[in-house]
This record gives structure tokens, sequence and C-alpha cells, in this order.
């Protein structure tokens, strides 16, 4: 049997290959962005208590309505914005599949979307599967800043939905204040969806405030955010996010959504809605890892690795020229097998891999962890 692939060129993720190198190599991994310490027990409780009292069937196609409504006192809370949880809230299996679901539900073929590149790696594929074109921004190592005058050059009556994500994975750069203004003031009278990847909207760092596209009403009113339980909460693999948008934007979403996830692990649902009510749980998360983002720095002053410290995320992006003018991707393999430290090399990020000599470095692991890898990182 012959067949076409839709997506020819794809090779596998890189979060996978490194992952895999990692193990094969007994290397300590700080590819792949997972803790790798254990989520808080009380929310371990909450879920076993949720599946003892039964909560063990198909949750409602929207998300329990416990859930999507601390989701919605949480931007009350948080922002002072409100979304409506019986039409503005869905919750998903996770930030990718809101992310695949928001751009199938709105990109046809010969719609272009505008992305910033570094990019998280799932926003390209999902764009072509759906017959889309991306246009890519290239920001600059090592503060990637967006260069919003090359924004306005880019957009075109094609354009039907510009990606954004603050902050900012791989880089751990933010969005200020300014930057969404200039992102409303160019999408204004457009008919452009913006999507934003917020997921590490809770990790940010030297007493910046994340700037949501909530907090500006035109964007609010033209925007779907995509954000993620498992970042959050230390668990991965539990894979359980939610989108946030307008009633007439949802609508197209939950077209989807119920034909590719239909609903989301139940006694999760039932056990987050109650752990949400203590903000103490998730307004924590700056100062617990700027702790480890500055004991990772602090660690690594001596070695010869430059970097311009992460505004947020759990990533801190390195650039390694003082070491090597080898590919990234090399280098970030040799690093894997000779030196037994596993990173990310950005370029797989970039379009056509444009190479900067930049790695990404997770410091969600414990201080020993850390601590193992330094040593190593201050030898190279």
């Amino acid at each position: 049997m012959q067949h076409r692939s839709k997506l020819p060129n794809l090779e596998t993720t890189i979060f996978s290959v490194m992952s895999s190198l990692a193990q094969q190599h007994k290397a300590i991994n700080l590819s792949q962005g997972f803790p790798d310490f254990q989520s808080d027990k009380t929310l371990h409780k909450l879920v076993t208590q949720a599946m003892r009292d039964g909560y063990n069937q198909y949750a409602p196609m929207l998300g329990t309505f416990g859930l999507r409504n601390a989701i919605a006192q949480k931007f009350d809370h948080l922002y002072e914005s409100t979304y409506h949880p019986e039409t503005e809230i869905i919750v998903t299996a996770g930030a990718t599949q809101a992310i695949y679901t928001a751009i199938t539900a709105f990109i046809r073929p010969g719609d272009e979307v505008i992305v910033f590149t570094p990019a998280y790696d799932c926003y390209v594929p999902a764009i072509k599967l759906n017959g889309g074109t991306s246009v890519s921004i290239q920001l600059e190592a090592p503060n990637y800043k967006i260069d919003w005058e090359m924004l306005k050059v880019k957009v075109t009556a094609k354009t039907k939905m510009i990606i954004v994500n603050t902050p900012h994975n791989p880089s751990g750069a933010i969005c200020t204040k300014e930057d969404m203004m200039k992102l409303q003031d160019i999408t204004r009278n457009t008919n452009i969806v913006v999507l934003s990847d917020e997921v590490y909207e809770h990790i940010i760092f030297d007493d910046q405030a994340h700037q949501s596209v909530c907090l500006f009403p035109e964007l609010k009113s033209r925007s779907i955010i995509v954000a993620s339980f498992g970042k959050t909460f230390h668990n991965t693999g539990w894979k359980v996010g939610y989108c946030c948008g307008p009633k007439e934007l949802m609508q197209e979403f939950v077209k989807v959504h119920q034909y590719n996830v239909f609903s989301v692990n139940h006694p999760v649902q039932k056990a987050l809605a109650v752990y949400l009510q203590n903000p103490n749980y998730y307004e924590a998360l700056s100062e617990f890892y700027q702790k480890k983002r500055d004991l990772f720095l602090n660690l690594i002053k001596d070695s010869r690795l430059f970097c311009v410290p992460a505004q947020g995320t759990y990533f801190q992006t390195v650039n390694y020229s003082a070491i090597s003018n080898e590919n990234d991707e090399k280098f970030a393999k040799w690093m894997t097998v000779e030196k037994g430290v596993a990173v990310i090399p950005v370029s797989v990020f970039n379009h056509d891999k444009y190479d900067q000599n930049m790695l990404r470095i997770c410091f969600a692991k414990t201080d020993d962890t850390l601590k193992r890898a330094a040593e190593i990182l201050n030898q190279i």
C-alpha cells in the first residue's frame, strides 16, 4: 500500500530524541521539560478520593463545571478579567491538544499563521496539517525580543492567526505590557485570531507581572488562551489543560474538541477543582522556580557558557560559542553521549534550523540534580 505523507519532512520530535539518548547513555536529563520531583501529595489524595467517590466515567465534554468555575475564579483573582464558565472555558487534554484544536478550528487552506521562532514544536505541524502556511518571524538570541515593525510587514490579507507565547519556550523571555499594546494595535480592525500560549503564566521572575492577553480588552475579544495544569502543578503526565476565549471563538473550538478528544480525565478534574481554591498553590510558583534558576546560574557562573537570566518558564538558554563552533544539534548530542548531560538544541525550534549556538536547559529539577549537572558543565 502506498500513501503520500501529509508531513513528509517531519522528523521525530527533539524531545523524544534527546530523552531517549539520555536514557541510553545514563545522562542527566535537562532536556525535556518535566520535573524530576513529585507534585503535592495533597493533590494526589484529592485525585484518589475522586476515584473512590466514583468519578471514573466520562466527564462532561466541556469539563466539569466545578473546574471550569474554579478557572473562572482564578482569572478574576489574578487579572480581574472574567470568562464565563459555561460558554468561554473548555478543559483540554493538555496544552498541545488545545493548540492543535484551536488551529484546526480556524485555519483553512491558504490561510497564513504568523509564528515567532524559536517556537514550541507543535505549532507548525498543526498549521501544515490544516493546509495553512506558517510565516516565521525570527527572534534573535540572547534576548529574543519581538520586532513589531517586522510583524506589521508580515501581516497580510491572508493572515488568519498570530501565535504568541509568553513566558516563552524555549528562551524564557516575556512580553511586556508595551509589547501586548503593540500587538493589540496591529490586530485592531482585522479578523486575526490571536492564539496565546500562556502555559508558564505562573512562572515569572524578578518581580515582573505576567501580561496575559485577557488584560487588554481588544486583544481579549479576539484571543484564545491556552494553559496547562501539568506545567503548573508538576504533573505533566496527567495531560490536563484548558482554553479560554470569547463565546463566539469557543463555539468553533468545541466543534473540533468534541471529536478529537471529547472529554478529559474525570478524577483529575474533580481534584483540581478543589485544589485551585487555594491560590497559594500557584502564587508560590514564581518564587519556587526563581530559587532554582538562581541556584543553577550561580552553579555555572564559572563555566564557559554565556547566558541572560530567564525571565520566566523553567528553561534557561545558554550560548556555548566560547566552547565550540559545532552545530548545536551535534553539540547537544555530544554533550549527552560524551559528557553525560542532555540538553535541547534551540535551532530545532527555528525556521530552517537557524543556528545561533544556543542550548535550552530545563532547571525544573532537584537541587541535587542541578548540582551534579553543573559540575559537568563547569568542566567542559
